[in-house]
């Protein structure tokens, strides 16, 4: 990397911290670790040890674990717009700053990253053509971010959508550009899009009494399932079951479902979740967005899309 690069780098991360702070669940408070600036690098929490690594080697690694290498070109490249940006969020949160750490490399908290021998290892004789197609998707949008305002956007994104996007406020806090938007992916553009989960009477029952004792689970088990509320995206909001309102995200996390697109039903004494889509639904769906450049659109019409009103800007 150039000393250019690695001189806008700093520069952008002194900005970040005067301007901006989020966390990938909420903006945080902000940190006066914060306030110190990184190296010319990113210091990166890795499976307990701290690397230290160039800004666009880093992003190299996070496109490797959170998106396809066979994704389409414009896919790849509003990846690594969004990826970049998401970077610098949690980079000037300070959240990492305990132990010596800008980001960390859990997908839960900030993103997924694979060195190079993660990468050698899920490609093999693929590796250089893989290798490739992202380092050409991340040089092609160097140093692109977006911003809301002036402010680098906290750009969420997901897996699939099950035909729109979820709002951020469902969520987290609401953000103007990250509302829900259409999303083209369908059974035949996505692998796994629909999905079940079944349990049995019991196992179901004992998971909601865990976090709900007062649900009155005594009945018949096909007296348990009550209405099923539904946000503007079609995701379940809220579930009554046993008499006792539940909130999609609390029943994804029970049984573990991939989004909270659901249907859930009793059939033969077996209760089954069908779930569509993966991922919480905020921001860019990555299959949407390769389903928009396989019928031609560009990066920056696909960032636009899914985080309308940001604006593409480059650090240098």
């Amino acid at each position: 990397m150039g000393r250019l690069a690695l001189t806008a780098w700093l520069v952008l991360v002194l900005i970040l911290i005067l301007l901006f702070s989020v966390s990938v669940h909420m903006p945080p408070e902000p940190s006066p670790a914060a306030s110190e600036p990184a190296a010319a690098a990113l210091r990166v929490l890795h499976r307990g040890e701290v690397l230290t690594l160039g800004p666009e080697e880093y992003l190299l690694g996070v496109l490797a674990a959170e998106m396809p290498a066979d994704f389409e070109p414009e896919a790849l490249k509003a990846q690594a717009v969004a990826a970049r940006t998401y970077a610098l969020c949690c980079a000037a949160s300070g959240k990492h700053a305990d132990a010596g750490a800008d980001v960390c490399t859990d997908f839960h908290c900030c993103q997924a990253w694979k060195g190079e021998s993660d990468m050698r290892a899920a490609w093999g004789e693929a590796y250089d053509e893989k290798r490739g197609r992202i380092c050409a998707a991340v040089e092609a949008t160097a140093g692109q971010v977006l911003r809301f305002e002036g402010a680098p956007a906290f750009t969420a994104f997901h897996s699939s959508s099950a035909g729109f996007t979820e709002d951020c406020g469902a969520i987290w806090s609401s953000l103007p550009y990250l509302v829900s938007v259409s999303s083209p992916e369908s059974a035949e553009s996505v692998p796994n899009y629909v999905s079940h989960v079944s349990c049995t009477p019991d196992r179901l029952r004992d998971a909601l009494l865990s976090v709900c004792p007062e649900a009155d689970l005594t009945g018949a088990p096909e007296s348990w399932i009550g209405e099923l509320h539904r946000d503007g995206s079609g995701r379940v909001s809220e579930a009554v079951l046993g008499g006792v309102p539940f909130s999609g995200v609390k029943l994804r996390e029970l049984f573990s479902l991939r989004s909270t697109a659901f249907d859930l039903s009793l059939t033969d004494g077996v209760f089954t979740f069908t779930v569509t889509g993966f991922g919480h639904g905020v921001g860019m769906s990555q299959y949407g967005a390769n389903v928009m450049a396989s019928g031609g659109a560009n990066y920056r019409a696909i960032l636009a899309h899914y985080y309308p009103g940001t604006e593409l800007s480059s650090l240098w």
